[in-house]
């Protein structure tokens, strides 16, 4: 077990520092206060799959094909969902604000009984709905459009073969369906994000075939009336994935033109585009067009390869971008990345504590004093402004936000992991 990791600094110190923060923070017109509020309050949806390696309950050891790859294997690995559900509760206990939780379908709990995914119901997540009412977490949903037999031929929605295809409509209809009735459960909508590795490995003779299949399917499963207030639709692209690396069926521009024809909400993943291509730009352009937004936060390096996601400039304009719209009521948080390599509840952690760090900071920026000197043509001051704002005394206000919010100071968190994986992630 690694050193204990202490702060060094008492709460008294921690407040006496924050005083001289809020005094900088309000010659620049900014309230840390509010800030604190405001970023405490944005709900993050945080991805089951980080505490097993997407591998689900269906009895896989691994997953498998879609696209997607796990690699690592760090012990502790959580294998029903008694084990997953303690390591999110402690994983929540280390990090601040608002929680959401998004499960995959194979994360249904059926039992002696197996249930194709084509016929999960409701009553196959009982215990989640059961655990979410308990703790006040609400939950999130997505199908599991990958790691099946009915995937291996790297097309399921946009499938030529109607056997497959029907089999995949049907599975994502009852997610939809499963997705409402945790809406109804939490008093929320709850997501519902569907994702479709369908492609190519080389280069295809037919692209719009493919993508005429993939748009009749959704129509079929979004006309699907479900109670109002319930669920929220989105659709995700891809740039590329394994083997399907020259063509992604559910592209970046498939899924714009097809949200807007359906006023539907898209999902801008971090990971899912090309290397140097960034989301921040994105986001107000696509508000104009969309009902909202989802925003997954991951990291890719080189291809989606799912890193945890760091507090990096693309993370931060990403934030800056979501508070300075204004139209963060639009726009739903989510975390998407599973690393297999080291502590998953530490992985788990850093990305959380990242996101809700750089909400803070977007909170925190002077914006109205920038937005004035653009206003009127000082872009000098504009530029001055951004600049002097990385400067400020950030850190200070992020130890208060963490004080106020029982959360662990600093990397005080980490003698906490090390001591859950000696006493429960080592004996698995």
């Amino acid at each position: 077990m690694g050193d204990k990791v202490k702060t060094g600094m008492s709460a008294d110190k921690i407040d006496e520092a924050y005083e001289i923060a809020k005094e900088t923070y309000s010659r620049f017109g900014v309230s840390t206060e509010k800030a604190i509020r405001e970023a405490l309050a944005v709900p993050v949806s945080v991805q089951c799959w980080q505490g097993d390696d997407v591998v689900g309950f269906e009895g896989a050891q691994s997953l498998s094909g879609g696209g997607i790859l796990t690699t690592g294997n760090y012990p502790g690995r959580a294998r029903n969902g008694e084990e997953l559900r303690a390591d999110a509760e402690f994983m929540f206990s280390l990090v601040p604000g608002k929680k959401r939780f998004s499960l995959h379908a194979i994360y249904a709990e059926t039992g002696d009984k197996k249930a194709g995914r084509d016929a999960l119901e409701v009553e196959h997540f009982a215990k989640w709905i059961k655990w979410s009412k308990q703790k006040n977490i609400p939950l999130d949903f997505n199908p599991t459009i990958f790691a099946h037999p009915m995937a291996d031929s790297g097309y399921t929605l946009a499938s030529t073969n109607s056997t497959i295809r029907d089999f995949w409509i049907r599975h994502t209809i009852a997610t939809r369906k499963i997705a409402s009735a945790f809406g109804a459960n939490q008093g929320s909508p709850a997501i519902n994000n569907i994702w479709v590795a369908d492609g190519s490995k080389d280069i295809p003779a037919d692209r719009i075939g493919p993508r005429q299949r993939l748009k009749d399917a959704l129509d079929e499963i979004l006309d699907v009336k479900l109670p109002p207030g319930t669920v929220t639709d989105t659709v995700e692209s891809k740039l590329f994935g394994i083997g399907s690396e020259a063509y992604v069926v559910g592209s970046h521009e498939f899924y714009m033109g097809y949200a807007s024809a359906k006023k539907i909400k898209i999902c801008l993943d971090t990971g899912h585009f090309h290397p140097t291509e960034t989301i921040a730009d994105k986001i107000s352009a696509m508000l104009l067009f969309l009902p909202g937004l989802l925003i997954h936060f991951s990291r890719g390096i080189r291809w989606d390869s799912d890193h945890v996601p760091t507090f990096s400039d693309e993370m931060r304009d990403a934030c800056r971008e979501i508070v300075r719209s204004g139209e963060l009521s639009r726009m739903d948080i989510a975390l998407d990345y599973f690393d297999a390599s080291i502590n998953r509840i530490a992985a788990w952690t850093i990305g959380f504590r990242n996101l809700r760090k750089a909400l803070l900071e977007a909170f925190l920026e002077p914006t109205r004093l920038i937005a004035e000197a653009e206003k009127h043509g000082r872009f000098h001051e504009r530029l001055a402004l951004i600049e002097e704002a990385k400067s400020l005394p950030f850190s200070a206000v992020w130890d208060k936000l963490c004080l106020k919010a029982k959360a662990p100071i600093g990397a005080e968190w980490l003698t906490r992991i090390n001591e859950y994986e000696a006493q429960v992630l080592k004996k698995r």
